[in-house]
């Protein structure tokens, strides 16, 4: 109950993010605007405390914003705001604060210079973009030609911008969020992301519950993230720099205690983790892959400068392949299966040698949905790590959707690889 009080105290602000669009609501378009929103007043203190999406329809917005205003202090809307009949949003703001619409001066110079500037006709529709509500406050759009609009309601505030993402955010970037933290203040906050691999998030609760009781104790809070394949922990303090030295050591201590799972922090993936490894150490990788079909290859080489160290992979998805390009015996395929650690190790040593690399990381596996058997279910994965030295494999058995699997398995080399590379196997 203290850690509440003290949670409510500080987020003096709460804050509710609505989007408009069909388009959203039917998958045709992802809805980036309030994931991002979301993300940039969290790093100004500010908790958004409800997301809703709707349709482009004068009843769903004006039960949104009745709903929005009794629970939350700022409402921020995107969408509905552009030149077609369609977009109502004006004409609903300016029923709901009993207005009426004016040409904009301002702003219409702005619409009608940037169609001059692309030696475009600007027609009635376009004229009608500079039309804003008389009791909002224009806020300019420089990078397109709809503006946004500020509202202020019984000490309320309701924000609408366009919904094109790169419109609204330097929108809301220059004026929104100036204007925000100018009426409720910045909070004090400081957010660090510790990024972990290979451990389930139910299974990771359980492993660190005292170490998450005690940071509770220290006035953090905890946020599980999870993933296919991964689980982030957002710790957050809203002390800010003043906690930064406690914080490390509450994430010092979870790097002590899984040192195989824990390979990052903020937004460091993996294949950069093992990048700067491999190139701190001047040694190079392939991969000769199986039932993830090239996506490991990709994965490793998506990342810029990755030629320093990545040699290139080998696609053995057929057995006849992994016999052609990897010298993996046939009768070794036949004996134990192509998804064994037999073969997949087999794969591993013959790619170190095709390809002249220090290591060399191989998978093998069934994807599915289908071909999977009662002795190797859809989902069993085997991932082997190669060098001249030694040779590391591993058996995972994962679920029976063939995309989320495929995403797990790529995960899994490179975490197997890492902790190959650091010694931690063991």
């Amino acid at each position: 109950m203290l850690l509440q009080k003290q949670f409510q105290t500080i987020q003096m602000a709460s804050i509710e993010l609505i989007s408009i669009g069909d388009e959203l609501l039917i998958g045709q378009t992802i809805n980036t605007n309030a994931s991002w929103m979301g993300s940039e007043f969290a790093s100004a203190g500010y908790k958004v405390n409800h997301v809703a999406t709707i349709s482009d329809t004068r009843e769903a917005i004006l039960s949104a914003l009745k709903a929005g205003l009794n629970r939350s202090d700022v409402i921020c809307i995107t969408g509905g705001l552009g030149p077609t009949k369609d977009d109502i949003t004006k004409h609903v703001l300016c029923e709901f604060f009993e207005t009426e619409l004016e040409i904009n001066e301002e702003v219409y110079a702005h619409v009608a210079e940037f169609f001059e500037k692309r030696n475009r006709p600007m027609l009635e529709v376009n004229r009608l973009q500079a039309a804003v509500p008389k009791a909002a406050h224009v806020l300019f759009n420089k990078n397109g030609t709809a503006p946004g609009m500020w509202f202020e309601k019984d000490g309320k505030i309701v924000v609408s911008m366009p919904g094109v993402p790169y419109e609204m955010k330097g929108i809301f970037l220059e004026q929104v969020l100036p204007k925000v933290i100018e009426r409720f203040g910045k909070r004090n906050l400081l957010q660090r992301t510790v990024l972990t691999q290979g451990i389930g998030e139910s299974f990771l609760a359980d492993r660190m519950s005292d170490w998450e009781n005690r940071l509770a104790e220290a006035g953090f809070s905890l946020a599980y993230l999870p993933s296919p394949g991964m689980v982030k922990l957002r710790l957050t303090s809203f002390k800010g720099k003043d906690d930064e030295q406690l914080i490390q050591t509450f994430i010092d201590e979870l790097k002590a205690e899984l040192p195989k799972n824990v390979f990052g922090e903020g937004d460091a993936t993996l294949t950069e983790v093992i990048g700067e490894i491999l190139r701190g150490r001047n040694q190079t990788i392939g991969t000769v892959e199986s039932c993830t079909a090239g996506k490991l290859a990709g994965e490793i080489a998506s990342i810029s400068g990755s030629s320093d160290y990545f040699l290139g992979g080998l696609l053995t998805y057929s057995n006849e392949m992994k016999t052609i390009l990897t010298e993996v015996p046939a009768t070794l395929i036949a004996e134990h299966g192509a998804v064994s650690q037999e073969v997949v190790e087999a794969m591993a040593l013959g790619g170190l040698k095709k390809l002249a690399v220090d290591w060399c990381i191989s998978t093998s596996g069934i994807a599915g949905p289908i071909g999977g058997t009662e002795d190797k279910p859809v989902g069993t994965i085997w991932i082997a790590v190669a060098s001249k030295d030694k040779v590391v494999s591993k058996r995972f058995l994962f679920g029976d959707h063939r995309e989320r699997n495929v995403q797990m398995t790529v995960l899994s080399a490179l975490n197997l690889f890492r902790c190959t590379l650091l010694g931690i196997n063991e």
